[in-house]
């Protein structure tokens, strides 16, 4: 048996399998003209060379994989040296100090007003 959504008892009711595969009387049709294609046009003049692509640089990836994979005991966020090292510790200084500041603010808002 076959159940739709009735939009008058708003529970669901039995029905016929054309009626169930159909929701809200909506009925599967085949549009009259197909759609335009938005991306019809080439974006990019390709060149007499063949299928190559250009890219903006080189590949770094197998270097990366090569920096990440070793084993120096260093962990994974500080492996690319001085600069993960200065947003780590900068990350850590601001997280402390809001931490303390967030104390404070609760310390100042407990005590009694003064009048």
């Amino acid at each position: 048996m076959y159940y739709k959504f009735s939009g008058f008892t708003q529970k669901l009711t039995g029905s016929a399998s054309t009626t169930a595969y159909s929701p809200q009387g909506l009925r599967p049709g085949v549009p009259a003209e197909p759609p335009t294609m938005i991306f019809a046009s080439p974006t990019k003049v390709v060149s007499e060379a063949g299928t190559t692509a250009e890219y903006m640089g080189t590949n770094r990836v197998p270097d990366l994989q090569r920096l990440f994979q070793t084993a120096d005991g260093v962990p994974i966020h500080l492996k690319r040296g001085v600069p993960d090292k200065l947003l780590y510790r900068t990350t850590m200084a601001l997280t402390i100090g809001g931490a303390l500041y967030c104390l404070v603010a609760l310390y100042i808002a407990a005590q009694p007003r003064n009048k």
